[in-house]
């Protein structure tokens, strides 16, 4: 077996690295101290679209997509490296990159399924990075992690025209703060009386400033705002009305397609865990040779260096897991992979949250402060437990296909 990373991915490798420590890493506290003087969180500080140039002039520029016409043409293999770098500065890598959730899977959606005209309107701006996106499928009243359930209506217009009328509401849209998040992909059901459970659903593209459409309020992750996200918004649809030409795919298409955005999905958040992991286990190095208690330095206690050990033990194992899963996804496909990516899906978001949460002990009082970027860090990683389906979710799907060999 070859664990050797390809000529391209190292070369990619490598100016990542340096765009990290010469850009990202310096503007943490700089974009910290332009958002607090902001009239709105949700605004954007300026040195964000400073970064977004230098990395697009750089040409580490939508780095996620395999689609050579839109995005750079890397494997899942070849961006997972990449993707855990950006992942030790979640709040503001991926966005410089353009490679923020959920914006990818919306540009995934649209590059895989939109039409021309769909992919003109708002698949080139958001490669330009000009423009954010949402994706409303989440609802308060059902339990959401069973897409099946939804219950937002997409109903054909009454009057003949062939409009559709959304009616709904959803929460804990990502994205949906930010004042330049201007479409939203909507999933609701076009036919919640069909025989097939998998085929009732469809999705739509709404763009922000449609009437009826309410973003009511932010939700906050554990108290945070997440405005380095863009927020997560509760949405109200009261009747919007859009052209049936902003159907994407096929009616009862919504829930395969669902499928097939949430799967790359899934990678990318755990290639990120990694990285979020990295940056946890050097700062609690950093704290560990530089802080003293009880008369030694917190490195000569033998309980921090279990810490450090057993972290950096289970970030190699989750990194080779993740590259496994990679290199399926790219040889066998997503739906070959199957059972690598539900695994690396339980795994992942929970050991780190473990990693980030001995991180913020070793530090104290600290650790929970905005002195260091560990509470933080631990709220991102916690809501992976739940994001992209609980752990119980895929547990249980895991499970029954490990069974199936023995029924």
């Amino acid at each position: 077996m070859d664990f050797a990373f390809d000529a391209r991915t190292e070369e990619l490798r490598g100016k990542l690295l340096a765009f990290m420590d010469e850009h990202v890493h310096p503007a943490e506290a700089v974009a910290a101290e332009q958002r607090a003087a902001l009239d709105s969180p949700w605004e954007t500080p300026a040195v964000v679209e400073e970064l977004k140039a230098e990395a697009r002039r750089q040409g580490l520029w939508n780095l996620f997509l395999p689609d050579a016409e839109h995005g750079a043409g890397l494997t899942n293999l070849q961006y997972a490296p990449l993707a855990e770098i950006t992942g030790r500065s979640p709040q503001l890598a991926p966005t410089a990159l353009n490679c923020a959730a959920p914006d990818t899977g919306n540009m995934e959606v649209l590059a895989q399924f939109g039409d021309d005209a769909q992919k003109k309107q708002w698949l080139e701006p958001l490669l330009a990075g000009e423009i954010r996106s949402a994706f409303a499928m989440t609802e308060p009243e059902v339990a959401s992690s069973d897409a099946t359930n939804i219950t937002t209506h997409i109903e054909r217009a009454s009057d003949g025209s062939g409009d559709y009328v959304i009616t709904g509401r959803k929460f804990y849209i990502s994205g949906a703060m930010n004042p330049n998040c201007r479409i939203f992909i909507v999933m609701g059901k076009t036919d919640p009386d069909g025989p097939d459970i998998r085929r009732q659903q469809s999705m739509v593209l709404v763009p922000r400033d449609t009437p009826g459409v309410e973003v009511r309020r932010a939700m906050t992750v554990y108290g945070y705002e997440d405005h380095w996200h863009g927020g997560h918004a509760e949405i109200v649809f009261d009747h919007v009305r859009v052209p049936a030409a902003n159907l994407i795919g096929e009616e009862g298409g919504g829930f395969g397609i669902a499928q097939a955005r949430l799967g790359p999905g899934r990678i990318h958040h755990c290639m990120r865990l990694i990285g979020m992991a990295e940056r946890a286990i050097d700062l609690m190095c950093q704290r560990a040779v530089t802080r003293t208690a009880f008369g030694k330095p917190l490195a000569q206690q033998g309980v921090v260096q279990e810490w450090i050990a057993d972290a950096r033990v289970a970030v190699e194992q989750l990194r080779l897991l993740v590259l496994k899963t990679a290199w399926l996804m790219d040889t066998v496909g997503n739906r070959g992979a199957h059972t690598e990516i539900q695994a690396i899906k339980i795994a992942t978001p929970r050991t780190v949250v473990d990693i980030i949460d001995q991180a913020v002990q070793l530090h104290g009082a600290g650790g929970v402060s905005q002195d260091y970027p560990l509470a933080e860090l631990w709220a991102g990683a916690r809501t992976l437990r739940l994001a992209d389906g609980p752990d119980e979710v895929h547990q249980r799907s895991l499970a029954r296909r490990e069974l199936k060999r023995f029924a």
